[in-house]
């Protein structure tokens, strides 16, 4: 997934706003700030979810579980370091950025340094991932390597997906769909209809957060020609894109235990509209560097959605 991070230039400020980076310690934050913790809950959340249905089921299993959650931030924390060399490569990441600071454009970090912590991620996230294809078969291989090439496709490679338009598509399918369901499938070797319908909250929940970043984004991504879709649609149509997919998290609840047979407890998951109020307020109303308000704020709630979600499958066994 795009991390949420803007820049300065290496040679105006190389650390000015990551104080404290020398010696092992200075090092080890500036690697966290590369991989941008702060977004991980976009992997974490759907392996919860994942697991929890596979519970409902009967099926939990505690080491695919662990393994597809590590696994799953691995990739993006690769994903993470590759959007952090390339948009620097390509000339993406400009002064007038308005996230947080990226190491490779301050100098933090060489960029071919970054993109071995990429590679060494992705790496690691195989080694682990033979462990789940010996778990669950062909489909998990088929699902790795279309992780593995989409995190490097994301803004890397000839046709990188986020300057097209498509890392929403993107989101939506990895932190959603395939995250969810994959986790699923290590554990129970099927795929249920409620597994299918719990996987879209959880990817339109993630896609609302790359959702503020690109509105947040839409005059410098411009400039540059990164044509996401936020630019393509602009700030009007994005805002309406964020509020659609407010709609899809929050209708799901009920349409999951109407439709699906999912335990009255998911709708526990309601209990996190409130969280929603503040970032869809900013979004119809802010722009420039006040959406990181609303970017914090979508990230807790997805904490907040995921978890409720997964405690409600795991009381309704």
């Amino acid at each position: 997934m795009r991390s949420v991070s803007g820049l300065t230039t290496p040679s105006a400020a190389p650390t000015a706003n990551l104080p404290g980076v020398r010696g092992p310690q200075g090092r080890l934050r500036i690697w966290m700030a590369a991989a941008r913790p702060r977004t991980l809950s976009a992997s974490a959340v759907p392996v919860a979810v994942g697991s929890a249905v596979a519970a409902l089921q009967g099926s939990f299993r505690i080491l695919p579980a662990l393994a597809a959650l590590v696994c799953s931030l691995l990739i993006q924390v690769g994903t993470n370091l590759v959007n952090d060399y390339a948009d620097h490569q390509r000339g993406a990441d400009t002064p007038d950025r308005m996230g947080p600071p990226r190491a490779s454009a301050q100098g933090w970090l060489k960029p071919a340094t970054v993109l071995r912590g990429a590679w060494l991620c992705f790496g690691l996230a195989t080694v682990l991932g033979a462990y789940l294809v010996a778990v669950g078969g062909w489909p998990i291989l088929v699902v790795g390597l279309l992780s593995l090439g989409a995190g490097w496709a994301y803004t890397a490679g000839p046709y990188p997906l986020a300057y097209h338009g498509l890392g929403d598509l993107f989101v939506f399918c990895f932190f959603g769909l395939v995250s969810v369901l994959g986790t699923v499938w290590v554990q129970t070797q099927s795929l249920s209809p409620l597994a299918w319908a719990v996987a879209v909250p959880v990817g339109a929940v993630a896609t609302a957060l790359l959702v503020v970043n690109n509105l947040r984004d839409i005059p410098t991504d411009a400039r540059v020609g990164k044509r996401t879709l936020a630019v393509r649609l602009g700030a009007r149509g994005t805002r309406a894109q964020y509020l659609l997919l407010m709609a899809v998290v929050f209708a799901a609840p009920p349409l999951l235990v109407r439709l699906f047979g999912a335990p009255v407890t998911v709708l526990w998951a309601l209990l996190a509209a409130p969280l929603a109020v503040e970032p869809v307020r900013r979004v119809l109303s802010r722009e420039g560097t006040a959406l990181n308000v609303a970017l914090a704020g979508t990230a807790r709630l997805q904490w907040a959605y995921g978890a409720l979600m997964s405690v409600g499958l795991l009381t309704g066994r």
